[in-house]
């Protein structure tokens, strides 16, 4: 698979599973990215806020994140029920290219780079019950070598398919379902990939939009 690079999507670790595991970014980086940023459409009437960016190597913008409701903690069994949240990831859709000093190239992005993202963010949301925190790191190490490997068979039986309005547009996604929530991707006419993930919230009712403003999100 053709994707961004999966060290700077590492799922973060939260200390004792009660923290947010990401932090909160303001809407600079954002505003640097050459391409436009996805969110829930307007029939969305709850909180927004951002997320985070992620670059290349080159220091360009290459994909973000933007989130909607409830703005989640690490599910544990007395959270897992409680949250309803819906995150959006954009993606740039990049061929492979020289980097901007031209000392080597970046990696193409895809749909797949998409789903990866976003299954890997439902991920740094998830904490199993019972488990002791020491295996954490080892088990979002193999749950995320799981989604990079479903993200790369998008056409695989773990996927179904699911219309959804993209700037008033039905379209076309890849989407599954899991215990921990469920994760779709696909792309758009405005030349970028877009995935997403939550819980709480169904994904059937879901629209996409370009956000006008995305500092209205901070």
């Amino acid at each position: 698979m053709e994707t961004t690079s999966r060290v700077g999507a590492q799922a973060p670790d939260a200390e004792g599973g009660q923290q947010l595991p990401f932090a909160r970014r303001t809407v600079d980086g954002y505003l640097k990215a050459s391409f436009p940023w996805y969110g829930l459409d307007e029939a969305f009437t709850g909180p927004r806020w951002l997320m985070q960016v992620g670059t290349a190597a080159d220091g360009a913008v290459e994909h973000g994140s933007t989130g909607h409701g409830d703005e989640p903690s690490v599910r544990s069994e007395s959270t897992e029920d409680n949250e309803r949240f819906a995150v959006v990831v954009t993606v740039a859709a990049n061929p492979v290219r020289r980097s901007a000093d031209g000392t080597g190239l970046l990696e193409a992005t895809s749909v797949s780079s998409a789903a990866w993202l976003a299954g890997v963010g439902l991920l740094s949301f998830t904490w199993p019950g019972q488990m002791d925190h020491s295996l954490r790191d080892d088990w979002l190490d193999q749950q995320t070598e799981t989604a990079w490997a479903l993200a790369d068979d998008l056409t695989g039986p773990d996927w179904s398919t699911l219309s959804l309005p993209v700037d008033g547009v039905p379209t076309p996604f890849h989407y599954r379902e899991s215990e921990f929530g469920w994760v779709l991707a696909g792309s758009t006419q405005a030349g970028v990939h877009v995935g997403a993930y939550g819980r709480g919230m169904s994904a059937y009712g879901l629209g996409f939009a370009v956000i006008k403003d995305i500092a209205a999100y901070a």
